[in-house]
């Protein structure tokens, strides 16, 4: 885009659902309803059940904790924009509405890789060094983790609004999603945006991209502490404890890197594609996180069923 005349910001931008398929609008918010309650009250269940049982209150489960809160934050991100136009059919956001919901979606994304990331190192202790796993992971070390995961994720992206504001903005005013992501708002500019690019990938590859490595080390380790164990049941035993948070890994970095590739690489692919990555990344996690970690964790499931049977009784 070129532009000659004068600074210009849009009062709002124009939200974009699903491409082709907005005549079912109405029908497809079923089963986005479904995937949004079950992120709201499976989260919720997992912060009530790891708060009410005493013998929960380890490392592993305070991650758990951190990572329930993560999902419950993106899902309430997304939440009234997306069945909004679902169901009303209001595309319109203001910019500066625009700007903080994609500023909290984007740290919550790097908050749960964050997160991601210290549950392998728990999971590494956990197999590779049990019996000094409770002195090495005190819970003023989880806390001083959990504090540093929180201000790495917002002094990171603070610079971000700030670049988008000064840009100019002419012409197109239509995201690609329902919600605000950096690299669609800031390719509605008629601006120079290689700053914004720039420290985009900076932030991205120093962040998430190093979370990803240093989890795939993590497994390294871990497989190799697995190799050196000496019958099939320590070895199925350890790998057992780490199911759950491998599935969580894969939910949440395959969408995310996909999403990330075709917002910078991929304009020739279908809108649909692009759609259809975005709510994966968004909303999936949040919703199935607290199902796989509830078949999967036998003291969770176990806290589950006492709890659901005294209200019963």
């Amino acid at each position: 885009w070129e532009f000659n005349g004068s600074f210009h910001q849009p009062s709002a931008f124009l939200m974009k659902g699903i491409p082709g398929l907005e005549a079912l609008h109405p029908w497809i918010s079923i089963p986005f309803c479904a995937l949004y309650l079950s992120a709201l009250l499976g989260n919720c269940v997992i912060l009530f059940i790891i708060g009410r049982t005493p013998s929960l209150h380890e490392p592993m489960y305070y991650f758990l904790s951190m990572l329930a809160v993560t999902d419950l934050g993106l899902a309430l991100c997304t939440l009234p924009t997306t069945l909004g136009l679902f169901w009303f059919g209001a595309r319109s956001i203001g910019f500066d509405a625009c700007l903080a919901q994609m500023y909290f979606i984007h740290i919550l994304s790097f908050m749960e890789s964050s997160v991601l990331l210290a549950m392998a190192f728990d999971r590494f202790v956990a197999v590779s060094r049990p019996l000094r796993h409770a002195a090495i992971l005190t819970g003023g070390t989880v806390l001083k983790i959990g504090l540093a995961i929180v201000l790495r994720g917002t002094a990171s992206l603070l610079p971000i609004p700030f670049l988008l504001r000064r840009l100019s903005y002419c012409g197109r005013t239509e995201l690609s999603h329902s919600f605000c992501f950096h690299p669609d708002i800031m390719n509605l500019a008629c601006a120079d945006i290689r700053v914004n690019v720039f420290y985009g990938m900076i932030i991205l590859f120093s962040t998430v991209g190093m979370d990803f490595i240093f989890i795939v080390l993590s497994y390294i380790l871990i497989l190799r502490t697995v190799a050196s164990l000496t019958t099939r049941e320590e070895c199925l035993k350890a790998l057992n404890t780490c199911v759950s948070h491998i599935c969580a890994v894969l939910l949440f970095f395959i969408p995310m890197i996909g999403l990330s590739m075709i917002h910078r690489f991929g304009r020739n692919l279908p809108p649909l594609v692009n759609s259809l990555v975005a709510y994966t990344y968004l909303i999936i996690p949040p919703a199935l996180n607290p199902v796989i970690y509830s078949i999967k964790s036998t003291p969770i499931r176990e806290a589950l069923l006492r709890a659901l049977r005294r209200e019963r009784g």
